[in-house]
């Protein structure tokens, strides 16, 4: 059994290629999942069809023709008639691909499944590093903007000093009356 759970690794560059941000949800599609576990997409199909209760809208929603297509020409995926899928996939989210371990109940599955979630939790983490990386970069950029309109204010005083006025000015002091 040590040899078999070895084998069911499959490292996590594969998982990460296979989710998508679709709807603003991280997400993988029915296609991908099964072979991860090693089952044809019909029969994962079937399974969540059977347990469909256990599958709301933000735990797995089907792909609109637009969003397939989309995804399709990206992925390069076959086409219509051509082999390919009929339809479009289903897209399951990071809670769906958890239940979905329940609906398979394989020892591939649970091993996958867990593999997934920490590939999930991977990518959260990297997502708040390089949210608090822009944050920074906002301050810094804010700052900036701050000292450049300082900047601009000194270069203007200093070329009012520079450039004399073109018109002469009038000269200042005592001035003498004529009389004396």
């Amino acid at each position: 059994m040590g040899n078999d759970k070895k084998s069911l690794v499959v490292p996590d560059e594969v998982m990460i290629s296979k989710i998508y941000l679709i709807r603003n949800h991280k997400v993988m599609l029915d296609i991908d999942l099964a072979e991860l576990y090693q089952v044809e997409t019909g029969r994962l199909n079937e399974q969540v069809k059977r347990n469909v209760d256990r599958f709301p809208e933000d735990f797995m929603f089907q792909l609109t023709n637009e969003e397939w297509e989309s995804l399709r020409s990206q992925i390069a995926i076959s086409k219509k008639g051509k082999g390919g899928r009929r339809y479009a996939p289903f897209a399951f989210t990071e809670h769906g691909v958890l239940m979905l371990s329940s609906v398979l109940n394989s020892e591939r599955a649970i091993q996958v499944n867990i593999q997934i979630m920490r590939v999930y939790t991977k990518l959260k983490g990297m997502l708040l590093t390089h949210k608090d990386i822009l944050l920074k970069l906002e301050k810094l950029e804010r700052k900036t903007t701050k000292h450049d309109e300082n900047f601009k204010i000194v270069f203007d005083y200093l070329k009012e000093l520079l450039n004399p006025p073109s018109e002469p000015m009038r000269k200042i002091g005592f001035k003498q009356s004529k009389e004396d």
